[in-house]
């Protein structure tokens, strides 16, 4: 491969790398416009890049906000059991289902969950001990108090984390896109949680999905391997960057975020970009 293709596969790498790990999306958004439209490459094989690509940057993420006791690794594991399914399900999928009725439900989705989280202020549920709710502590990586939270609507969200995962196998955005806002708004948890259990989830998600590609020939193995060492790096930064985040205007950011990736969406679907 040229040396320059390689540098500018890493520097995408990077750049699409730091804005997933910061609000828990994976990069996706970036990753698929750009391999599609500068690269030349097929929807499936930018898709199957693009989850490899947020396969390293889950690796990078997740391996710090675990050790600073950020992501919530018991409700993680829990939902990406539904979304692992339908990450797989989805990749079968992908070559039955027009692509363009899946990205119009994704943006109207995004465009759903932005509205929530910009009009509907953060209710974080104190610990009350009351019998079936899950309770957490986590330390805010800012000021470094530990703080308490308690996570309700396990089952609906359940549901929905499978939807994320067919949506995300199926267009290669990632399926932090959905999981960021359903946890923050629907299932109360704190926006820096959330963000940080994504990003520990998405990797397991995008493997699931990578492995499908995979095994159909869809996976341009030198352009993943670029891209993953890009993503690594720009996760390391990302990790630096969320450390100095306030959570109020992470939430006001990561809204604005959704707005963009389904602008982006509609733009594809038109045959715009």
């Amino acid at each position: 491969m040229d040396p320059v293709l390689i540098l500018a596969l890493v520097s995408i790498g990077i750049g699409a790398s730091i804005i997933g790990t910061i609000f828990g999306i994976g990069g996706g958004m970036i990753f698929i416009p750009v391999l599609t439209l500068l690269f030349g490459l097929s929807a499936n094989e930018a898709v199957a890049v693009s989850l490899v690509g947020i396969i390293a940057t889950s690796t990078g993420a997740a391996s710090v906000y675990v050790r600073n006791k950020s992501s919530n690794i018991r409700l993680g594991l829990l939902l990406e059991i539904t979304t692992s399914v339908g990450a797989m399900a989805g990749a079968v999928l992908a070559a039955y289902v027009e692509s363009y009725i899946l990205l119009c439900i994704f943006g109207c989705v995004l465009i759903y969950s932005a509205a929530n989280m910009i009009f509907r202020k953060e209710k974080i549920i104190e610990d009350s001990g009351e019998e079936g709710i899950m309770s957490f502590t986590y330390t805010d990586s800012k000021d470094q108090t530990v703080k308490r939270y308690n996570v309700i609507n396990i089952k609906s969200g359940l549901l929905v984390c499978t939807g994320a995962g067919i949506l995300s196998s199926m267009t290669g955005v990632g399926g932090g896109a959905i999981k960021v806002p359903l946890m923050n708004v629907h299932m109360h948890i704190p926006i820096k949680v959330a963000s940080a259990t994504s990003s520990y989830m998405i990797g397991i998600t995008a493997f699931s999905g990578a492995i499908v590609y995979f095994l159909h020939g869809d996976l341009l193995l030198d352009y993943a391997a670029a891209i993953a060492v890009g993503a690594l790096l720009g996760s390391m930064i990302g990790t630096r960057i969320s450390k100095r985040l306030d959570a109020g205007p992470m939430r006001k950011y990561f809204s604005i975020l959704l707005l963009v990736i389904s602008v982006i969406i509609f733009l594809e679907v038109g045959g715009i970009l």
